[in-house]
């Protein structure tokens, strides 16, 4: 049972539809909830893709509209941001946490706000003039201000290389519990029979799938590499033009896009990761969660936070293909054994403790 006082939360979030962040921020606030705290969470327009959990208050404000996008400016922000204190005053929350729309949220004046922060924009931008951009933007909204970053990696670069002077940056994991992904890894899937090394990844430029194709073709590793996921067709093309180029139609298997992709991930001989940029790749922690091994490059942020203890041997330097192709025949000869010791700092009993001390 939670032994500490009970608190009341208050989530600001955009819509529920789509991404990463929205699925941990409704996991997080009703996971809180369970735990005896009052928690409610105020959507600022009626977009809801995800599952909602049973027994969670959610408000929709309904603030960003056709007219609000069209005519953005700080102003409109501005009466945005006064319609979300008019609905979050009467219910007197003590910690305020605002997600993916800080834009808006950045005109609010709660003691106890926090800005959630889930990626990590200092390894987004390879043109200085965008970067410096991003950067200005981030120390705009978030000077003297109070975050929450996502992994102690973004915390670092926020603070770095970004230059943000916040009065506070705490690094919380994303919370998760085990069953739910071993429920979905039992579920039927068509996975590939036999060993595979597995993939999955957005077919876009910042996955580097050219990276794990050409360290993948260097190991002369037989265990055959699958590809899971999508992107736009230009980039699809790209990936398969190099897999024939590299000789490999033989030892890759394009298993497209999957909504559950847990079966694929248990019976992976091991994840491979080769990302220029991640904020805390969720992928990597899920495979954990199933005892998958993995196979990462150390992008910014997460991967190192991650691969920790003698995961570590299988963290390698993004350019070193080389090392990339080592590390995936040490691993197709013996894979390691995951255990609970491995992912234990990202099951929820170690991380909203962290949330209730805010």
């Amino acid at each position: 049972m939670n032994q500490v006082p009970a608190k009341r939360f208050a989530f600001v979030i955009e819509d529920l539809y789509g991404g990463g962040a929205q699925k941990s921020l409704l996991y997080t606030a009703d996971q809180l909830r369970q735990r005896g705290h009052a928690v409610k969470v105020f959507t600022l327009r009626e977009r809801v893709e995800h599952r909602l959990p049973e027994g969670l208050e959610i408000e929709n404000l309904a603030v960003v509209t056709r007219l609000t996008k069209a005519t953005s400016t700080v102003l409109t922000e501005k009466w945005q941001a006064s319609r979300i204190k008019r609905a979050l005053a009467p219910w007197q929350p003590d910690v305020v946490i605002s997600c993916s729309c800080d834009k808006i949220t950045r005109h609010l004046d709660f003691p106890n706000l926090y800005f959630w922060v889930k990626s990590d924009v200092s390894a987004k931008f390879s043109d200085p003039q965008q970067r410096e951009r991003a950067f200005a933007k981030v120390r705009r909204f978030y000077r003297g201000r109070q975050v929450i970053a996502v992994s102690k990696g973004v915390k670092d670069n926020l603070e770095r290389v970004v230059g943000l002077e916040a009065e506070r940056i705490v690094p919380i994991y994303n919370p998760y519990e085990r069953e739910p992904f071993v429920a979905m890894a039992e579920e039927d899937a068509p996975v590939p029979d036999g060993d595979f090394f597995l993939c999955v990844a957005a077919i876009e430029p910042r996955k580097r799938h050219d990276r794990l194709l050409r360290a993948y073709a260097e190991s002369g590793v037989t265990t055959p590499l699958a590809i899971m996921g999508k992107g736009k067709p230009e980039h699809e093309a790209s990936v398969r033009e190099q897999i024939e180029a590299l000789g490999l139609e033989d030892r890759v298997l394009w298993l497209g896009y999957h909504h559950n992709p847990y079966p694929f991930i248990r019976q992976a001989k091991a994840m491979v990761l080769t990302s220029d940029a991640e904020g805390l790749p969720r992928v990597l922690i899920e495979a954990l969660l199933l005892q998958t091994p993995v196979v990462s490059v150390d992008c910014p942020s997460g991967p190192r936070e991650i691969l920790t203890q003698e995961l570590a041997e299988y963290l390698v330097a993004p350019d070193d293909e080389p090392g990339l192709a080592d590390a995936l025949r040490r691993m197709d000869r013996s894979p390691v054994a995951i255990e609970p010791r491995h992912y234990r700092q990202f099951l929820k009993e170690t991380v909203l403790p962290q949330f209730e001390a805010l």
